[in-house]
C-alpha cells in the first residue's frame, strides 16, 4: 500500500484538491437553473473536479525508466 501511495502521490493529491475545487465551484458559481449537467449538482461537480485534478497532476509524474544512451542495444 505504501508503494502504491508513493508511486501515485501526485495523482492522489490532484484528486483531493480537484474534489475540493469542484465542490467550491458548485457552491459559489454553480448553475442555479439546474440545466447544467456538471455544475447543477454538488456530487457531479465534485467528481468532475476530482477527475480533472487527478488527470492534471498525473501528467507531472516522473517515469523511472533507464535509457541506453550508448547506442548499444545488447542485453546485459
Amino acid at each position: 500500500m505504501k508503494k502504491f501511495a508513493k508511486k501515485h502521490l501526485f495523482t492522489i493529491i490532484g484528486v483531493a484538491v480537484g474534489a475540493v475545487v469542484g465542490f467550491f465551484y458548485w457552491k459559489f458559481i454553480g448553475c442555479s437553473t439546474g440545466s447544467c449537467a456538471i455544475t447543477s449538482n454538488p456530487v457531479n461537480s465534485t467528481l468532475y473536479g476530482a477527475a480533472m485534478g487527478g488527470l492534471l497532476l498525473s501528467t507531472f509524474k516522473k517515469d523511472k525508466k533507464e535509457y541506453d544512451v550508448s547506442g548499444d542495444n545488447k542485453q546485459r
